[in-house]
């Protein structure tokens, strides 16, 4: 009975696990040459983490706001150490009109985060279609940084970001509570 128990403990807990894995991997970044093949398995990895630990929780029935908010931040430590450790190498590469936009995005997300918090009294962020999308562009990134569609796909991921950014802001902006689950600004609550 006693193994059953903890057996189904480290079930429920499972996708945290895997959020957990893709927090190290994230850290274990920061001591790791950038665009090197280890830097680029690792990372591919931790993105593949970043899939696994939603989907399995929705399979299973384990999703919690605690996991929610684990997946946020482990996120925004995924993004950190991305700048941190691909931002010289795109600095060089990008033209600077696409910093400009990178730090219009981020002002959005900021008055976003900031939104919510005063409006819910909690941290929200949703993980809408458009939000999970610019997460796989910005991914690619990396990929792409050494190539010559490196400018034109930054753009792109500019673009679908800032849409991703807007779309988030005006969920917090027009809602009169939180609704956690809401996949798009058109869709009035969190079920599918």
């Amino acid at each position: 009975m006693e193994g059953e128990k903890k057996g189904l403990f480290v079930h429920k807990k499972l996708p945290n696990y895997i959020s957990a894995v893709r927090i190290a991997g994230t850290a274990s970044l920061l001591f790791i040459e950038p665009l090197s093949p280890l830097f680029l398995t690792v990372y591919t990895v931790s993105g593949i983490t970043d899939v696994l630990d939603g989907w399995i929780a929705r399979k299973m029935g384990t999703t919690s706001d605690f996991g929610a908010k684990l997946d946020s931040i482990a996120d925004l430590l995924f993004y950190a150490v991305m700048l941190i450790k691909i931002f010289p190498v795109m600095w060089v590469v990008l033209p600077k009109k696409i910093w400009v936009m990178v730090g219009a995005i981020l002002a959005v997300r900021i008055i976003s985060y900031t939104t919510a918090a005063l409006k819910y009294h909690r941290f929200a962020s949703q993980h809408t279609y458009l939000n999970k999308a610019s997460g796989l562009f910005v991914f690619a990134v990396p990929y792409s940084i050494i190539s010559p569609v490196a400018v034109p796909f930054c753009w792109t991921v500019c673009g679908v970001a800032m849409t991703a950014s807007l779309e988030e802001l005006l969920m917090h902006v027009t809602s009169k509570e939180y609704t956690a689950g809401r996949k798009s600004i058109f869709q009035l609550s969190g079920k599918i």
